[in-house]
Parts: C-alpha cells; sequence; structure tokens
C-alpha cells in the first residue's frame, strides 16, 4: 500500500511544478548561503591558526563549503526538471533521471543534517586544539628572535587584549613559563641569577603576567608583578584584586567564541535541511504523479502521487535484498522462482567412453 498517497488533478499537477520551480531557485540561495557560513567560519578559523594545533577543526567549514557548492548545482538542476515537469511531453525526457535525481538529493540533504550536527558536536576537538595551541604560542612568548616564532608575541598579546583573557586556563600559567626574553635581562643582577639558580631548568620564573593581561576597567594602576606577594604592593590583596587583570582565560573566551558562531550556522543550517527536505518531498509527489499520468494514458486526467509505492517495511526489506545481490553477480541467480537449466539433469555417462587409445611406441 502506497504511503501517503494524494490524489492530483492536471491543475494541481501545473501549480506543484511551478511551485517547485520557484523553490528551487531558493534553494540555491539557501546553497549560496551555507557556501557563505562555511567560508566565514574558515576565514574566522584561519584568524587564529598560530593559536590552534593541527586537526580536525577545518572539517566542518570545508564540509559546508563543498554542501553549499553541491545545493547550487543540485537545486539548479531541479528547478529545470520541475519547470519542465508542466508539460507532460518534456517530462518524459526526464522520467529515467528523476528517480536517480532524488536518490541523489536525499543523500545531499542528509550531509546538511550531518553539517547542522557538526555545529554541535565539535566542541570538544576544538577545545582539545585550542589548548595545545596556546600552550604551545605562551611556550614561545619570549621568542621574538627566532625565526618562525617572532610574530607569537605580538599574536597572544592582541589575542589578550581583543578577547579580555589572560594564559590558556589562566593568568598563573604565566607563573610556570619564562616568558621574558633572555636578551632583557641583566645577567649582573644578582636577584636574577639567583632565580635562574633557583629553577632547575634554569629558567626565569616569576609571579608576573605581560602587559596585555592588565584590565584597563581596573581602579588601580595594573599589577603585573608579584602578584601573589601582598607585601609588595600597598593595599593589596591578590585574593580578593584579581580584576586588575584579566581573570578569564583564552581557551575558555575562545571556545566560547567559536560555540556561539557554530550554533548559530547550526540553527541556519537546520533550517535548510528543513526546507530542501520540504522541496525534496514535493518532487517526489510530482514525479511519482506524472509517471502515472504516463502510465494511465491520459494526459488530462486524475493520477496518484505518493512518498513510497509500498510501505515502509517492504520498501526496506526490497532495498536491502537489492545491497545483498549485489555481490552475487557471478552467481546463479535464484529470483522470482528462476532455477539452474541444468539441475536434476541426468548424466549421459560423459565419464566412461569407449575410446581407443594409440599407444606410444618406445624409443628405439
Amino acid at each position: 500500500m502506497a504511503v501517503l498517497k494524494v490524489k492530483f488533478t492536471k491543475t494541481r499537477r501545473d501549480k506543484l511544478a511551478q511551485i517547485l520551480w520557484i523553490l528551487n531557485w531558493v534553494s540555491v540561495v539557501s546553497g549560496i548561503v551555507l557556501f557563505s557560513l562555511g567560508l566565514f567560519l574558515k576565514i574566522e578559523i584561519k584568524k587564529r591558526n598560530e593559536v590552534m594545533a593541527k586537526g580536525d577543526v577545518n572539517s566542518l567549514p570545508n564540509m559546508l563549503i563543498s554542501v553549499g557548492v553541491i545545493a547550487c548545482i543540485i537545486n539548479f538542476l531541479g528547478g529545470k526538471i520541475c519547470y519542465d515537469c508542466s508539460d507532460a511531453n518534456k517530462f518524459s525526457r526526464w522520467k529515467l533521471v528523476m528517480l536517480p535525481y532524488i536518490v541523489c538529493t536525499f543523500c545531499f540533504t542528509f550531509c546538511i543534517l550531518v553539517g547542522a550536527l557538526m555545529c554541535y558536536t565539535m566542541r570538544n576537538e576544538l577545545e582539545e586544539s585550542l589548548y595545545l595551541g596556546l600552550r604551545d604560542a605562551i611556550k614561545f612568548y619570549k621568542d621574538t628572535d627566532i625565526p618562525g616564532r617572532c610574530f607569537l608575541k605580538k599574536t597572544v598579546d592582541m589575542l589578550q587584549i581583543g578577547f579580555q583573557c589572560c594564559g590558556n586556563s589562566g593568568f598563573r600559567d604565566w607563573f610556570e613559563i619564562q616568558w621574558v626574553s633572555p636578551r632583557y635581562l641583566n645577567m649582573a643582577s644578582k636577584e636574577v641569577l639567583d632565580r635562574l639558580k633557583s629553577n632547575v631548568d634554569g629558567k626565569f620564573l616569576v609571579d608576573g603576567v605581560p602587559f596585555s593581561c592588565c584590565n584597563p576597567s581596573s581602579p588601580r594602576p595594573c599589577i603585573q608583578y608579584q602578584l601573589t606577594n601582598n607585601s609588595a604592593h600597598y593595599n593589596y590583596d591578590f585574593l580578593t584584586e584579581e580584576l586588575n587583570i584579566w581573570v578569564k582565560g583564552c581557551r575558555e573566551a575562545l571556545l566560547d567564541y567559536y560555540t556561539a558562531i557554530m550554533r548559530s550556522i547550526g540553527i541556519a543550517a537546520l533550517l535548510i535541511w528543513l526546507f530542501e527536505l520540504s522541496v525534496l518531498i514535493g518532487v517526489r509527489y510530482l514525479q511519482t504523479a506524472m509517471k502515472n499520468v504516463l502510465l494511465l494514458g491520459d494526459l488530462e486526467g486524475e493520477s496518484d502521487g505518493w512518498l513510497l509505492e509500498n510501505s515502509f517495511v517492504e520498501t526496506a526489506k526490497y532495498n536491502i535484498n537489492i545491497i545483498k545481490n549485489l555481490g552475487k553477480a557471478n552467481q546463479i541467480s535464484t529470483v522470482s522462482g528462476m532455477n539452474d537449466p541444468n539441475i536434476n539433469v541426468q548424466n549421459t555417462n560423459c565419464g566412461k567412453m569407449n575410446v581407443t587409445t594409440k599407444s606410444i611406441p618406445a624409443a628405439s
């Protein structure tokens, strides 16, 4: 029994074809939107590429860009098909193409849904990429004279100022690395030498942060050094005056920023998926209605349209059988009662024929 069968008159078929022609052009615009969103996300990720580790972060924007391009091509073709379906004579040349087109469009529509879901499931991959990238960027902050790393100080400073953050997880990350370049250390100073000797790795570690961690909204001048020493500053308590510098870590700030972008893109992709799915359902109705018109032979009469010719269970079983038989092309078919014509045929003593053989004369 057909699923969701609807009866169409010629007028309703023509109106459906015209509406789908318009909607397919709207779908072309939605494909451009998907492409633009993917390109925007790719550019935003590339802006902070220096503080991200290499990984699968770019898989989402690349998928959105690809799906957007495919959407434009498929929906442009769909618009042409729906426009020709208003005429039964023109439909006859698309008759064999429409079912493969619907199957391909269904797969493409499923890809849009996957892309929308990826916008909500890539947070862990993004967080790991930011953690590793920021860790290395902060580690090489001091290497302003080394080619390939000299830009990292400016990158990290601009990041901390722009996103109002400090360190990877927080400002205390700067306490664990040497972020002051050796060229700016006075090796004649006893304090510097004692600090270098006090560290196992010979690093100059201080309880201080770069200037870019300073909060300009703080009522007092920024305190960058000896942040945990209350006696080093007048009327200061590091446990209560952390507002003097940014408290939020840059990983959290960037993660919130990209998560907000991906959520917005995910909502847009879900809306586009629902729209594409509705267009696909309309094209399926049009295809089955026009196919039945040609079978009936009355181009002006009524015809039935449906989503599935049989029930969901029967359709699933039929497709499963097709998949199972794909690998049996070289085997004897037993479908529809077709048996091997050579089965149960009696043997005619082919192996016991009285044939005289000539003996080979022995060599003399």
